[in-house]
């Protein structure tokens, strides 16, 4: 196993849960815990892969994920602000409607055969880099690139800007917002769609970049549901948030090479031997996700973590307590 390789895969699949958690850092930090990502990701993927079947254009297959994703997202703001229902029952009933959406839109997708792309390159100068180099630079996806550049920007515009201050003070205090003027409703129904346009550009790229050339209900593994955790891990954080969807991407690479050779480190190797040890691998991003969401439904673990004091709930407009 060569580890370069290893993180250089890691570099290109933990994009996809950056992206996804980015999206779902924006609807939370606005007050909107929204757990559809799943759901969102898989409509993502299937509507970027047909569109560019159809049209051989990657880039227009991307902006349709993006959309029918916003529209999914929309739907959740609708149900969660105008009608003030259980967020925590809204995201899963999103869940499963773009899941069974995407699997019914999705039908045959499969045998769809080869597809255009998203272009890969090297960045000059950068990929000559010692050991960084080579992992971040060489022969990445375009959106890896975009990965790269949404994470700084996305922590300039939240801790740096006037709206970016204005998203903080919905999450945090609505009352207080809506007094200095603050469009509550709006700002929330803004940043619900924008999370959900990011997991739907999480799942195109998926299917046009990571894991290329085909679509099934397979096809995002549960990725959005550590995006989910991945969310508290990084404590709403773009940063830490890199880190951690990075730090998956690799994990999940190394669960699959290390099963692949009979020898490991000059032992045998129990993973080839015992099947049983691989699949044990594979469950843990997904143990870990869990226990990140039941640690962090703990409003009193929340608040040291620093979540957005008004994450979860309602607001309306006159009542105390928001």
């Amino acid at each position: 196993m060569d580890p370069i390789i290893i993180l250089q895969a890691g570099v290109a699949s933990g994009t996809v849960l950056l992206l996804a958690t980015l999206g779902a850092i924006f609807s939370e930090r606005a007050g909107i815990l929204n757990l559809g990502v799943e759901g969102m990701m898989l409509m993502g993927a299937m509507s970027a892969f047909s569109v560019t079947i159809a049209t051989g254009n990657g880039w227009l297959g991307l902006l349709v994920a993006m959309l029918l994703a916003g529209l999914l997202a929309l739907l959740h703001g609708v149900v969660t602000i105008h009608f003030q229902a259980d967020q925590v029952v809204s995201g899963l009933a999103l869940t499963f409607l773009g899941t069974g959406l995407s699997l019914v839109f999705g039908e045959g997708l499969s045998k769809a055969g080869a597809i255009t792309l998203l272009p890969k390159f090297t960045v000059p100068l950068l990929s000559a880099i010692p050991v960084l180099g080579p992992i971040l630079f060489t022969n990445q996806s375009v959106m890896v690139y975009v990965g790269y550049l949404l994470v700084p920007l996305t922590w300039f515009y939240i801790n740096r800007t006037r709206p970016g201050l204005h998203l903080r003070a919905v999450g945090e205090n609505p009352t207080a917002a809506d007094a200095m003027g603050i469009n509550v409703y709006q700002l929330r129904y803004a940043y619900v769609v924008l999370g959900g346009m990011l997991c739907g550009l999480a799942g195109g790229t998926i299917s046009l970049a990571i894991s290329p050339g085909w679509f099934s209900e397979a096809t995002t593994s549960g990725q959005g549901w550590i995006a989910v955790g991945l969310v508290i891990f990084a404590q709403w954080n773009p940063w830490r948030a890199a880190f951690g969807s990075y730090a998956f991407g690799a994990l999940r690479r190394v669960i699959l090479d290390i099963q692949g050779p009979k020898v490991l480190l000059g032992l045998p190797n129990p993973f080839f031997y015992n099947p049983y040890l691989g699949f044990f691998m594979q469950m843990l991003p997904y143990a870990f996700t869990i226990i990140v969401l039941v640690l962090g439904s703990r409003a009193s673990l929340r608040q040291r973590l620093g979540a957005p004091a008004a994450l979860g709930l309602p607001y309306v407009r006159g009542e105390r307590g928001h």
